[in-house]
C-alpha cells in the first residue's frame, strides 16, 4: 500500500471529527495502531480494511488510493 492509503484514512478521521485516540476506541485497536496506519509505519489486514471502508462508508479501493 501507498502512503496514500494513511492520508486517505487520516482525511476521513478528520472529516469525521475523530481523534486517534477515538478512532482507535471505536475499531477496537491500540491508539498507536491509528498513528502508525496514518503515518505508513504498518498497514491494515483485508479485515481491517473492510471494516474501516463500511466505518467511513467509502470503498476499499477509495482508501488505497485507486479511485477518487
Amino acid at each position: 500500500m501507498e502512503v496514500k492509503f494513511g492520508k486517505r484514512l487520516k482525511e476521513l478521521r478528520l472529516e469525521n471529527g475523530l481523534s486517534q485516540d477515538t478512532l482507535a476506541k471505536k475499531l477496537n485497536v491500540a491508539f498507536n495502531t491509528i498513528s502508525d496506519w496514518e503515518n505508513g509505519k504498518h498497514e491494515p489486514d483485508f479485515k481491517m480494511l473492510m471494516t474501516l471502508a463500511r466505518f467511513f462508508d467509502v470503498s476499499s479501493d477509495y482508501l488505497l488510493g485507486l479511485e477518487d
